[in-house]
């Protein structure tokens, strides 16, 4: 009887979200995988985001920090302690375990370990690097082309800067500009909480003539006419102030988002990307899915890329004609059963990707 109406409860949920009015995407969403596969493997590891492109994945996600030496790694946490084995290996410095306390060479040594419902291995799956250590941007940015070269598909990155600091942000810059990225078109966003933070990085990026897309980080909220806005930090921005300087939204699914928030967005011209879907059960995810993307949600954070990749495939595969609608909700119905009995192949999957 729980499961009946857990079914019901799907179902409804799935009928109200395909019946809402969708609005019009210019392409198919996209999958950005939340600090890489975060919910199969350690986070933000060269693995990890591995298997998030084996997975279908079309973006990984690094968010970075600075060192203590200056460089860029991959890494949420403004310290070390929560997903690393520091404190076996070093003594806390200015009372704790900063990034920004330790040299590269020092955080090169320590393992990354998982944290959630992820583990250290994934069946089927070997990565190129199994060493679990805290890479840094530019070997991300390599990761990234050489699963580009090995798949045939062009593999983006969504890099956050964790710092609302010029330095990060030149840094940034710097580090994009010698690896090709700068034209438009290119599979890139950079993404932050800080509204100065994509202001400057715009600016200072048309300056050396680059052309890099970015996102802005926030809560969807109303401004003081009840028109759909967005929150960056304390202030309250409206659709058409947040798209003079940036290109997309990225929206915590903590505040209420509606189809006509993002109808909104679209008309401006802003991409809304939402963060983060974290469900782990096949069918609860498939159902939280369907719901933002008939909204036109145009990208997904997700811990579980392959569920994510799944929800989309069953999206845009779907004809949004109102004769139409059941079958897509069979269809999304379908991703959790068809996840549920897939868990024992993927190990075949990802032998053969």
């Amino acid at each position: 009887m729980k499961a009946f109406r857990f079914a019901a409860g799907v179902t409804a949920l799935l009928v109200s979200a395909c019946l809402a009015p969708v609005a019009a995407q210019a392409a198919d969403p996209i999958v950005i995988a939340h600090r890489g596969a975060s919910g199969y493997l350690p986070e933000h590891t060269l693995a990890g985001y591995e298997l998030a492109v084996r997975m279908g994945a079309d973006f990984i996600e690094p968010d970075l920090q600075f060192t203590s030496d200056g460089q860029l790694v991959a890494m949420h946490d403004a310290t070390l302690n929560r997903t690393t084995n520091v404190a076996t290996l070093f003594a806390p410095r200015n009372g704790g375990y900063r990034v920004e306390d330790f040299s590269l060479a020092e955080i090169k040594t320590l393992t990354v370990k998982p944290v959630g419902t992820a583990q250290t291995s994934y069946p089927g799956f070997t990565p190129a690097n199994a060493e679990m250590r805290v890479p840094t941007f530019q070997e991300v940015i390599d990761l990234a082309k050489q699963q580009s070269a090995a798949t045939g598909r062009t593999v983006g990155i969504y890099p956050e800067a964790k710092q609302a600091d010029p330095a990060m942000e030149n840094a940034i810059i710097s580090t994009l500009k010698a690896n090709g990225y700068g034209t438009t078109g290119d599979k890139l966003f950079v993404q932050s909480f800080s509204d100065q933070t994509i202001r400057s990085i715009e600016e200072k990026s048309a300056a050396l003539g680059m052309d890099l897309a970015t996102v802005v980080l926030g809560y969807a909220t109303t401004d003081s006419s009840g028109a759909a806005a967005i929150r960056v930090g304390t202030r309250v921005y409206s659709m058409q102030e947040i798209a003079s300087f940036t290109d997309g939204i990225g929206l915590s699914l903590s505040a209420a988002i509606t189809a006509d928030y993002i109808a909104q967005a679209h008309a401006v011209g802003l991409q809304v990307h939402g963060w983060t879907f974290s469900q782990a059960d096949p069918t609860r995810a498939a159902a939280q899915f369907a719901s933002y993307l008939a909204m036109g949600m145009d990208g997904v954070f997700a811990n579980y890329p392959d569920l994510a990749v799944a929800a989309v495939d069953t999206f845009s595969s779907a004809v949004p004609e109102a004769s139409t609608w059941m079958m897509m909700l069979v269809g999304f119905g379908g991703v959790g059963f068809a996840l549920r009995r897939r868990k024992p192949l993927a190990a075949a999957k990802l032998a053969n990707a």
